[in-house]
């Protein structure tokens, strides 16, 4: 039976070190946020998920129609209440948390599709792409297995004791695109997905 995934994509944060809000940064005829959006909605998903916080209304603002948005009045606290927060908000019909950070633009969809594919057709609670032998996103998670302890987690190791504490009930996806690994913290870092960015 085919499993109901949800896309969770974290945009709350207050983009301190890049000096301005990176989810609202051009890319190409979009922003960066859109572009991730813009990817998801190429994908077969049943529902995305934006959390948003600082500056949420400009945020909003930006979205394209067809995604579902939740506020996290409590981004201040970090990435791991934005994910609490998206988990709550998920449809309660939800089998798997496809999880996916605003400022990676470069994700291609062939490799969204290529981690669902493996959860679909696999017995696994936990799927996650790797490249030479590093981790990276999105991450998909079944959340009527994880879900409770994810909520139980206190937050300071974000989802590292789930998403590495499971391995006997985890696949990895191996994948040749460092577009896996890549975020965007800083100027340089934007500067780089600017040159590397292919339309």
């Amino acid at each position: 039976m085919r499993k109901r995934i949800s896309a969770v994509v974290l945009a709350a944060g207050k983009s301190q070190r890049m000096g301005s809000l990176k989810q609202l940064l051009p890319f190409g005829d979009r922003t960066v946020l859109q572009t991730v959006v813009d990817m998801l909605q190429s994908v077969n998903l049943d529902q995305i998920l934006i959390v948003v916080g600082h500056r949420c209304e400009d945020v909003e603002a930006s979205l394209p129609s067809g995604v579902d948005v939740v506020r996290n009045d409590r981004y201040e606290e970090g990435m791991f209440s934005s994910v609490l927060t998206g988990l709550d908000a998920l449809s309660p019909e939800t089998d798997g948390l496809l999880l996916l950070l605003g400022d990676q633009p470069q994700i291609r969809p062939e490799v969204v599709g290529a981690v669902i594919d493996r959860f679909q057709g696999g017995q696994h609670g936990i799927v996650l792409p790797e490249m030479g032998g590093k981790r990276g996103h999105p991450v998909l998670i079944d959340v009527r297995r994880y879900g409770d302890e994810i909520k139980a987690l206190d937050g300071s190791e974000g989802l590292k004791p789930v998403v590495r504490g499971h391995p006997e009930d985890t696949e990895v996806v191996l994948i040749d695109d460092e577009a896996i690994l890549r975020d965007m913290d800083t100027p340089e870092d934007y500067e780089r997905e600017l040159r590397l960015r292919k339309d």
